[in-house]
């Protein structure tokens, strides 16, 4: 790999700006699922008898939140997937091909 051309790569506004798009999608997705988490926590402790509310017999309004947060985490899981596979891989290849 040419050092030379390695380094016009990174120093390029197209690099810098992958490079910033990543980090924002990745800082957005993370702070998204502190607050869904961190929200859930806060209302276990300070509003137990919201989720105490029972909704079935022997089930109580805890159970779905608890799964509603998973599935919540799966869901943005997969949309950074599809959105790594589909407009940042490209962006990727298309610098890699810069170098060669």
């Amino acid at each position: 790999m040419d050092p030379k051309k390695l380094s016009e790569v990174i120093e390029s506004k197209e690099f810098k700006q992958l490079v910033a798009r990543r980090w924002s999608v990745s800082i957005t997705l993370t702070l998204i699922m502190f607050v869904v988490y961190f929200g859930f926590l806060a209302l276990v402790a300070f509003n137990k008898e919201f989720l105490a509310t029972k909704i079935a017999s022997g089930i109580t309004l805890a159970i779905p939140v608890g799964v509603g947060i998973l599935l919540f985490s799966w869901l943005i899981t997969g949309w950074y997937v599809r959105w790594a596979n589909h407009k940042y891989d490209k962006e990727v290849e298309l610098l890699r091909k810069k170098l060669q």
